[in-house]
């Protein structure tokens, strides 16, 4: 009933109910959008953000899966060396390869390494962060390494603009150490039957995680904003009329001598 009221008493101020409209509808092509009046144009705003994972076995030239001799203590020290390749892979001097395989400047690539419970905390670090990233956040592109603590697996998980970048950034970040890896071999010599191996469980897929979120961001700003404006209408118009009420009751008592 309240809301009927409202409503009602919006509908009766025109001018006032096109004004919170026309708010909202600035506000709402604002919060998906970039808007230039010199020359005057509306560029559409990058709101979604996809996904993409993908698994990676840490092995020997000789499968330690099918080797039947690999004791469990050799696996767990298969599983201390995923870790320290997923570190490495997070670190900077890696950032390169996987920017090169993935298509991306190597500067806008965010990457986390494993967190561990001896290391509740991301070894590698990408620099000051800044609050504007939060503008930025749908356009970066992002990677997430995680170990796993029983056993030789790595986990990557990436976020990119689109589902295909999304899904060339998980694929470039193993293609992009297996480069590194084989480089470094390369510069120390070690042959091949002693090096590390990098076994992809899979391609990755990437998938858009937030379908639609332009529209719900700007149908959920033109509610906030169109309610606000006209909460202030509202407002405004009850002053207003209780203004020239009190002056008409200042007029009527001046004039009250006279008419009496």
């Amino acid at each position: 009933m309240s809301l009927g009221r409202h409503l009602r008493e919006l509908w009766q101020f025109r001018l006032g109910l096109i004004a919170a409209v026309t708010l909202a509808l600035l506000a709402a092509v604002w919060s998906v959008g970039t808007i230039s009046l010199f020359p005057p144009h509306v560029k559409s705003r990058k709101l979604e953000m996809a996904a993409a994972q993908t698994r990676v076995l840490i092995d020997t030239p000789k499968s330690a899966i099918l080797d039947l001799s690999v004791s469990t203590y050799d696996f767990q020290a298969y599983t201390n060396r995923s870790l320290l390749v997923a570190n490495i892979m997070a670190s900077p001097p890696v950032r390169g390869y996987i920017a090169r395989r993935a298509h991306v400047p190597a500067g806008v690539l965010q990457v986390a390494s494993p967190v561990t419970p001896d290391f509740p905390r991301p070894l590698a670090s990408d620099g000051e962060k800044h609050s504007s990233d939060i503008l930025k956040s749908p356009d970066a592109y992002r990677l997430s390494i995680q170990s796993n603590p029983t056993v030789p697996v790595a986990d990557v998980y990436a976020e990119a603009p689109t589902a295909e970048a999304a899904q060339q950034l998980a694929n470039g970040a193993v293609d992009g150490m297996k480069d590194y890896l084989r480089d470094l071999a390369a510069s120390q010599q070690i042959p091949d039957k002693e090096q590390v191996h990098l076994v992809q469980l899979g391609r990755a897929k990437g998938a858009v995680i937030d379908p639609g979120i332009s529209a719900k961001v700007a149908l959920l700003t033109f509610l906030l904003v169109f309610a606000v404006a006209s909460a202030s209408v509202l407002f405004l118009n009850r002053v207003r009329e209780g203004w020239i009420r009190e002056k008409r009751k200042s007029e009527a008592l001046a004039h009250a001598p006279e008419l009496g």
